[in-house]
């Protein structure tokens, strides 16, 4: 149970944890006092860019995700950019790049096998930290597929984040279903439930338009404690989760602007993973008095019934998960 602005919400994520003790939220991370800011909500994963002062810096507790944006290769402009920070202990990982593409037709080209020499130089050089994309969807989110992207087999990348966004101005109610479906694809294109790393949605409004005719909207409190609990069922234990994003990109309203979604953040961060029992007495009979009461917003909301869903993967629509702004 979290209770948010006044509101109580019964969702599984506050309820029984949230699977990892690593939490991140992207971009605009630092004040002009370069204190970490997402930390007072419980973020533990910090967008340092490839900022070693802003990775040195970091509280107890936080960890760096550097971002590094570069697809071609392990070569000296991708090696001297993160050599400073290689070995560095508050190093958690690297997000080597943001939704890369891997026809060329929407972003520039990144090959599988450049993504894998820069995660296997990587691994040789400081073989602690994990390596991290986020998934470009090549269809539409109605019916989102990742085949023929990338996966650990080809790429060698530890990591994978996947974001369906499902709260948008042209639906009555946010698309719950489209998490399962992002999450059904990815595993089918060959990525296993360990390796998922769950994105949040947590903006809204601003310039981007969706794959439906409309843009994304930021969701109520109501609404993201909805998207937490669908997600906790499907990536129950990631190595880490993603809210995105903490600071605005596009004049959209994002965490940083919303004390509200920021408490519904603060209640799941606070949770952590659930505690693992190694007794084996029988658990209590009685459940009248400890059962949690359940969600009242179980029900799946329709799905979209546009039938004429452009590609999400085009640079138009979807709003990219990082682009360093931190650094």
């Amino acid at each position: 149970m979290a209770s948010v602005a006044g509101t109580t919400l019964s969702y599984r994520a506050a309820a029984s944890g949230s699977g990892t003790t690593w939490h991140f939220a992207v971009n605009g991370n630092f004040d002009n006092a370069g204190n970490f800011a997402p930390g007072a909500d419980g973020f533990t994963l910090a967008d340092v860019g490839t900022s070693a002062s802003q990775t040195d810096g970091l509280p107890a507790g936080v960890e760096g995700l550097v971002y590094i944006g570069s697809c071609s290769g392990a070569d000296s402009s991708f090696t001297s950019a993160i050599a400073p920070l290689i070995g560095n202990p508050k190093v958690f990982g690297f997000y080597l790049v943001d939704e890369p593409d891997p026809t060329g037709q929407y972003h520039p080209l990144c090959t599988a096998a450049n993504l894998k020499a820069e995660s296997d130089w990587i691994h040789t050089h400081d073989p602690g930290p994990k390596t991290f994309i986020t998934l470009m969807n090549m269809a539409g989110s109605d019916s989102p597929s990742f085949a023929g992207t990338y996966t650990p087999t080809n790429s060698g990348v530890d990591l994978y984040g996947v974001d369906p966004y499902p709260c948008r101005t042209e639906l009555t109610s946010c698309d719950f279903a489209m998490i399962n479906r992002y999450v059904t694809a990815v595993e089918a294109a060959g990525v296993p439930e360990a390796d998922i790393v769950p994105v949040f949605q947590a903006f809204g409004g601003g310039s981007y338009p969706d794959d439906g005719g409309g843009h994304y909207r930021l969701p109520t409190v109501a609404e993201e404690g909805q998207i937490l609990s669908t997600w906790a069922p499907l990536i129950p234990s990631p190595v880490f989760d993603y809210a995105y994003s903490w600071g605005s990109q596009s004049g959209d309203t994002a965490l940083s602007g919303s004390p509200a979604l920021q408490q519904v953040f603060a209640a799941h961060n606070a949770a952590g993973p659930p505690p693992t029992s190694t007794s084996s007495s029988v658990p209590p009979t009685s459940t009248s008095s400890s059962v949690p009461p359940t969600s009242t917003s179980s029900s799946v909301p329709p799905t979209s019934t546009s039938s004429s869903v452009p590609p999400t993967s085009t640079s138009s629509s979807v709003p990219p998960t990082s682009t360093s702004s931190s650094v």
